[in-house]
């Protein structure tokens, strides 16, 4: 019964007279209320062989205080004493009148939503001779086709859909709501797909634990608190695993509580927030509690902020997307908005449109798909401002931070929310700077100690501008490494190649007597360039190369001559050279 009835709109309650409210009666409604099932058609049954109206007050003493209390009594007789017509119209009736009672009824349900996230609780698994397997159940949350990939949780196997059909029916597509068989021909019944599996489309995780609301009915009668630690029967769809009972702050929960708990599975189910459960004790003689899943893989549901997150859901209307997805976004602190909730009952447009209204109200910080908790984002910022600064202050020769830098300290965010915050920076008074990222006050300077040396590598290269002395020579030891670096990010120095470093005033000087040569005598070669400049190979043909890479020159054969845009182009406009 718990399998069958957990994606129901309608619940069928039959109590016949001749018994009246028998202890699977009043279980089966306890499991109504914890399902969150709220419409119900009341069957009073065997009317002819037993007292009608004392069983009818009854059923209506029992419903009393509950969400069924105002639900339709429809008397039936299908069992005949007699062949009488006066009997036979009695049965005849009493099928009229439930029909016209469950047409009323379901004319007034809302038809279930398609959130985008389908699965099919699987209560039937069989093979049919020429057909191939053959997968039955509910389909709830989305629509699934003809010719879709499909995943079966928590199997992890993999099929498509060759067919569809809804009470012997072709479908395609089948909507959420309907009983609805699958052709997956590849699988093998108990093998690949069972009882208690899903059929989904593929990107859900399953997970071996959930945080919960719990609660037990106060109509239990002599029923033991359940102690935190004990093993129960966890019931969600139509699987049944063992799990573990951890209360928050709690030694047991007793009739008529309600409490949060984690509940530790013993194999992977794929469970959403939002759904609902029953727990059954570890004989499975009685039904003990029901509850509604808060979050999904909680590790830790002990911690204060987690607590609260809890509680708040705990205590709203299950269908508040507002408060789940600012929680949910209070839970990461900052997180790429596509996949928030991803495992709920809420659909991704819901999410998104919560997420706006959340930030339009400033409740949360937006910015294009990365969400964060308004807290969370700001000691965020402040921790790359703060290594930022530091560098500032530790390196005041360097430009800024190297982005790679920033990332690599940041290592505990997904790379998509250290993207926005790079550019939330941006926003305000920070720069990027090549591949660093710097405060916009910031001017590189160096320590008196090195401004020296960068003054002696400047003079150096300024004594044989085009043909300066190699990198290593130039830089020997980390003090002059460091002037050299500062004075290449400054662009006053030009890296040509590993070993080859020019001063920009040369740099733009060869670009010039380059054109000059090529446009008065036509293509050059290596050497004539080199003699021309009184330069080296070891210059020259680096120079050349980089050039080619710019499009300001252009190889053809062993010769250079000056790329098409340039070829005309007047000396004295010459592109300026790009900085590093």
């Amino acid at each position: 019964m718990i399998a069958g009835v957990g994606s129901i709109d309608l619940a069928l309650l039959v109590v016949a007279a001749d018994d009246g409210w028998m202890p699977q009666t009043e279980e089966h409604l306890q499991i109504l209320e914890y399902l969150g099932v709220t419409r119900a058609v009341i069957v009073l049954t065997k009317i002819d062989i037993g007292d009608a109206d004392k069983t009818e007050t009854e059923i209506r003493d029992q419903l009393r205080g509950t969400t069924f209390a105002n639900a339709p009594v429809v008397r039936t007789s299908l069992r005949l004493q007699n062949s009488t017509a006066l009997s036979r119209q009695v049965c005849e009736d009493g099928i009229v009148k439930l029909k016209n009672a469950l047409a009323t009824e379901l004319a007034q349900i809302e038809p279930q939503r398609d959130i985008g996230k389908p699965r099919l609780f699987v209560d039937r698994a069989f093979t049919l001779r020429g057909v191939g397997t053959i997968v039955t159940g509910t389909l709830a949350g989305g629509t699934l086709r003809v010719g879709d990939a499909v995943a079966i949780q928590p199997r992890g196997t993999r099929s498509r859909i060759r067919s569809l059909q809804s009470h012997r029916r072709d479908v395609d597509p089948a909507p959420p709501g309907t009983r609805t068989a699958i052709n997956l021909p590849d699988l093998q019944p108990g093998q690949d797909v069972a009882r208690g599996d899903v059929v989904t489309t593929s990107g859900f995780e399953t997970t071996t634990a959930v945080a919960a609301h719990l609660r037990r009915s106060s109509r239990l009668q002599r029923s033991s608190p359940i102690k935190s630690g004990a093993s129960v029967y966890f019931h969600h769809g139509t699987s049944r695993v063992l799990a573990r009972v951890t209360l928050l702050e709690l030694n047991a929960l007793a009739p008529g509580a309600d409490w949060i708990a984690r509940l530790e599975l013993s194999k992977p189910a794929l469970v959403f927030a939002g759904d609902r459960f029953i727990v059954r004790d570890g004989s499975e003689r009685h039904t003990i509690a029901g509850g509604v899943v808060l979050e999904i893989d909680m590790a830790d549901f002990r911690s204060s902020r987690h607590v609260a997150l809890l509680n708040s859901r705990a205590a709203a209307n299950q269908d508040n997307v507002d408060l789940y997805t600012k929680t949910e976004v209070a839970r990461h602190g900052a997180t790429a908005r596509s996949q928030l909730l991803a495992r709920s009952r809420f659909s991704a447009a819901d999410v998104s449109a919560a997420l706006e209204r959340l930030a339009g109200r400033g409740e949360i910080f937006l910015d294009g798909n990365i969400a964060a908790h308004l807290n969370a984002w700001r000691s965020l910022r402040q921790r790359a401002a703060c290594l930022i600064d530091e560098t500032h202050r530790q390196h005041p020769q360097r430009t800024g931070l190297e982005v790679s830098e920033l990332r690599s300290a940041l290592n505990d965010q997904p790379p998509d929310v250290i993207d926005a915050v790079i550019v939330d920076l941006w926003r305000s008074e920070w720069v990027r700077a090549g591949s660093t990222i710097a405060r916009r006050t910031h001017r590189a300077m160096l320590p008196a100690a090195l401004e020296a040396i960068a003054e002696t590598i400047r003079q150096r290269l300024n004594s044989k501008s085009f043909d300066p002395p190699p990198r290593r020579q130039l830089a020997p030891d980390t003090p002059t490494q460091q002037a050299l670096k500062f004075l290449v990010e400054q662009n006053e120095i030009v890296v040509i190649s590993d070993d080859v470093v020019i001063s920009r005033a040369a740099y733009t000087e060869m670009k010039r007597e380059i054109a000059e040569f090529i446009t008065r005598k036509g293509p050059a070669t290596v050497s004539q360039l080199r003699s021309a400049m009184d330069s080296s190979r070891r210059v020259i043909v680096p120079l050349l190369e980089r050039l080619d890479r710019e499009r300001f020159t252009r190889r053809i054969g062993d010769k250079r001559t000056l790329a098409p845009q340039n070829a005309s182009a007047r000396l004295t406009d010459a592109p300026a050279a790009q900085p590093d």
